[in-house]
C-alpha cells in the first residue's frame, strides 16, 4: 500500500482511467438525479425543493449502483458486482450528487432547465475525479 505522500498526482493514464470511471458513475447518478427532479417538475407534486434534491440524491445514487453493478457484472458474479460497486464509489458518487444538487439549487432554483445541466454535469464530474485517482492510484481500485 502506497502512502498520500508519495501519490504521484501527474500520471495521465491514471487520470485517464480516473475520469472514465468517473463518467460513467456520473451517468448513473444523473439518470436518477435528472429523473426525479424531472419527474417533479411535470407533476408539481407540491413538496419542497430540498425534499426533492433528497430524493433526487438518494434515485442518482440507486440508478448508479445499478448500472455499476451492471457493468461489473460482466467481469464478476452479481453478489460480488454490487459489493464492489458499493464500496469503491459509494464516496465518489455522494459528492457527485452533493454537487450537481447544489449547483442546480444555487443556478436553478432546484428546478432542470437546459443551461443549468452542462454545470451539473461538470461539477458532477470534477467533484469526485481526485477521488476517485487518488483510490487507483493508492490502492489499484477502480468499478469498472
Amino acid at each position: 500500500m502506497t502512502s498520500s505522500e508519495s501519490i504521484s498526482w501527474t500520471c495521465n493514464s491514471t487520470w485517464k482511467k480516473a475520469s472514465v470511471n468517473t463518467l460513467w458513475c456520473l451517468l448513473g447518478c444523473s439518470i436518477g438525479d435528472f429523473g426525479t427532479i424531472f419527474f417533479f417538475q411535470i407533476t408539481q407534486v407540491p413538496l419542497a425543493v430540498i425534499w426533492i434534491m433528497s430524493l433526487a440524491i438518494i434515485n442518482g445514487l440507486i440508478t448508479s449502483v445499478m448500472l455499476e453493478t451492471y457493468i461489473l457484472s460482466r467481469q464478476m458474479d452479481l453478489a460480488n458486482a454490487f459489493k464492489t460497486a458499493l464500496g469503491m464509489s459509494f464516496i465518489s458518487m455522494i459528492t457527485m450528487e452533493l454537487a450537481m444538487n447544489i449547483v442546480d439549487v444555487v443556478f436553478a432554483g432546484g428546478i432542470l432547465v437546459w443551461w443549468v445541466l452542462p454545470l451539473m454535469l461538470v461539477a458532477g464530474f470534477l467533484t469526485p475525479l481526485p477521488y476517485n485517482y487518488y483510490r487507483l492510484k493508492k490502492y489499484n481500485e477502480s468499478c469498472h
